[in-house]
């Protein structure tokens, strides 16, 4: 066994806001975490624009919604918009549903905000260790633990970290996805593109129809903060070092617009679209980009890398802390994996559809002519919502009892999960996630979940007595006038894991008196040493 300059539990690889999210969730559980990343600093670029309403559901578990949303655009600002260049009116909009208004089926909203915005606020959220600047140049996987060699970009200086397990966040072009030799599937790199993040004075084109997007057909413009700033997407010219950006952008404005475009930050990136083969590599596991590459469209990448270490921090604190066993770590990526190449499904058929409206209107103006006033979208607001995809995930696992004692049977003819576009209908089957229901007139029973598993039930009494694990374990009373929507008798229970989804359920009571010791050992897997 080689010898280490320190020693943590869980090492991150990657200081996003999917690393940084794991760091506070783990932080939680308790885990001696250590975070490193290559850059010097947080990310000065905008980068994602969109947390949806499940990870705002994951970060009022932590405490920060009402953080993220306070430095937020306003609810209106949930919009996409289409327009010919930015200072004529829209030719279409539909609404991001879920973000530009409450719905019922959560207790929070989602929010338009720039990922730079939102990484000082994960960063603060635990106290853990931070590394910035220090780069994973090499892992060597050994019995009960994997070695980091670490490099300090400003030293040079090199230092060996064990950790008993490691958690890649480190992007699409991931150095321990590719050091593991880990393939891809999927479409690949899409398209080169260019962020130009810029100030100019665009208010009197936009202030009275605000929008978290708009898609021209000189590239799509993004307001960036509440109090000012706009960024720029569109496809990389060939010749970038001698590119006038501010010129760029102000024709991409538009011919007419007059308007100069003061350039700060210029950044070129590649479209990515692809998952990973897999999840885990022994005590290695990937999650967010590391592991899947989402096109932007839609705003479904980080949200899936956020909902991915939300599904595996549990289970690593599980395993770590003995009360589970090393088995439910497979879990992970049985249960992530298929919701990434949904995801992946999802966002390219939203690329398309954003290309076709586009075309639509490319055809109204060769017509000749005055073009309509409006091009009907080829989607309605409902599909685009896609709540089934962001509520609506169902895992089946060996860490879901379909009638609360067994796991279920794997089948090559099981159909599509339904999981796909807008349709959530909310439900109480295990695998799901537990529906939003209002436990007091401010406690979801969403706010009931967190480091530890939660027994639902109308009868707290008649499950006290099968309480076996107090320290993982919490029994809340379900009102009675929430038991028939979850298909509960007045005996009944559900056993919700800590990510939220429901583990097991039984419709009546118990059928023993180690029903429930029973069912959490069968989520947990045997618990025993780590190897």
């Amino acid at each position: 066994m080689s010898v280490a300059d320190a020693e943590v539990d869980v090492l991150i690889v990657g200081g996003g806001p999917v690393g940084l999210t794991a760091r506070a969730l783990l932080e939680r559980w308790g885990v001696r975490v250590s975070l490193v990343e290559k850059h010097g600093e947080l990310s000065p670029f905008p980068r994602s624009r969109l947390v949806n309403v499940r990870s705002m559901e994951i970060y009022r578990g932590l405490g920060l919604a009402g953080e993220i949303t306070a430095g937020a655009f306003a609810p209106e600002y949930g919009r996409i918009r289409f327009r010919d260049t930015l200072h004529d009116r829209d030719f279409a909009t539909a609404a991001m549903v879920g973000i530009n208004a409450p719905i019922p089926e959560s207790p929070v909203t989602g929010v338009v905000s720039s990922q730079d915005r939102l990484e000082p606020t994960l960063l603060a959220a635990a106290d853990t260790e931070t590394r910035f600047g220090a780069e994973l140049v090499d892992l060597t996987e050994e019995a009960d633990s994997v070695v980091a060699v670490l490099l300090d970009r400003r030293s040079g200086r090199e230092t060996r970290v064990r950790a008993r397990y490691v958690l890649a966040a480190d992007g699409a072009n991931s150095t321990v996805r590719q050091r593991l030799g880990i393939g891809t599937t999927g479409p690949g790199a899409l398209a080169a593109v260019t962020t130009v993040v810029f100030d100019a004075d665009l208010d009197g084109w936009c202030a009275d129809q605000p929008a978290g997007v708009y898609f021209t057909a000189h590239g799509s413009f993004l307001p960036l903060y509440p109090e000012g700033g706009w960024a720029w997407l569109g496809p990389t010219p060939e010749d970038t070092e001698r590119a006038d950006w501010s010129g760029l952008v102000s024709r991409a404005l538009g011919p007419d617009g007059g308007v100069r475009a003061d350039v700060s930050r210029v950044q070129h990136w590649v479209m990515n679209a692809f998952v990973a083969e897999r999840f885990r590599h022994g005590r290695i596991l990937l999650a967010g980009d590391a592991a899947h590459a989402i096109p932007i469209v839609g705003g479904l990448g980080m949200n899936t890398g956020i909902a991915d270490v939300h599904n595996l921090c549990w289970k690593l604190a599980g395993v770590l802390q003995g009360w589970a066993g090393p088995s439910l770590l497979d879990t992970y990526e049985t249960e992530r994996q298929p919701v990434a190449h949904r995801t992946l499904r999802q966002a390219v058929a939203n690329s398309k559809l954003m290309f076709e409206a586009q075309s639509l209107r490319h055809e109204q103006l060769q017509t000749g002519g005055s073009a309509p006033a409006r091009v009907e979208l080829p989607w309605s607001d409902r599909y685009f919502a896609q709540l089934g995809l962001v509520l609506g995930v169902a895992y089946r696992s060996d860490a879901v009892l379909t009638d609360g004692s067994t796991p279920p049977e794997p089948s090559d003819t099981d159909p599509e999960p339904s999981d796909t576009g807008t349709d959530y209908v909310p439900t109480a089957e295990a695998g799901h996630r537990m529906p939003h229901l209002w436990l007091t007139p401010d406690r979801s029973t969403l706010d009931a979940f967190g480091e530890w598993f939660t027994l639902l039930t109308p009868d707290p009494a008649a499950w006290e007595q099968q309480a076996a694990a107090p320290g993982v374990l919490r029994i809340e009373r379900l009102p009675d006038e929430h038991a028939e929507l979850c298909g509960l008798s007045p005996q009944g229970a559900l056993l919700v894991r800590p990510d939220g989804h429901i583990g097991a359920r039984w419709r009546d009571r118990a059928p023993s008196g180690t029903a429930l010791h029973r069912a959490l050992t069968a989520i947990g897997g045997s618990p025993r040493s780590s190897r």
